[in-house]
């Protein structure tokens, strides 16, 4: 099980985005905005994976300039980029090494492939109480 930050802006995708990775097993702490997330990092002393939308709040780089703040913070946590945009290089070189990314609109299987074949996360269904 990972612990995944969770940095999207359109609520509907960071809802469903969270349910999926919940419904796996994994810890999700979700944020709208790049302050946000950044707040729930410091806070937060068990963190995996940040996933990020590139975009944030109309902010064209918000959440390549989160990833490299997160990263500066904690160098061995791992990110998963994510947007709709079409990317230019310079966005791309941008990106802090070793990270991933997932167009928009990606399926939850291609979100736990993406997480189990570039982070070697794994999902864990959630085990369902048993009744005695």
């Amino acid at each position: 099980m990972a612990t995944v930050l969770l940095a999207e802006d359109d609520d509907q995708v960071r809802v469903l985005a969270e349910s999926y990775l919940e419904e796996q097993g994994h810890e999700v702490l979700s944020a709208g905005t790049a302050p946000g997330a950044l707040a729930l990092l410091a806070k937060t002393s068990q963190l995996d994976v940040l996933f990020t939308n590139v975009d944030l709040k109309g902010e064209i780089a918000a959440g390549i300039e989160l990833a490299q703040e997160a990263v500066n913070r904690r160098p061995n946590l791992k990110v998963l980029y994510t947007t709709e945009r079409n990317l230019t290089d310079g966005m791309k070189a941008r990106f802090v090494k070793n990270s991933a990314f997932l167009p928009k609109p990606y399926t939850v299987e291609q979100l736990l492939t993406t997480l189990s074949v570039h982070f070697r996360i794994s999902p864990q269904a959630r085990r369902q109480p048993v009744s005695v």
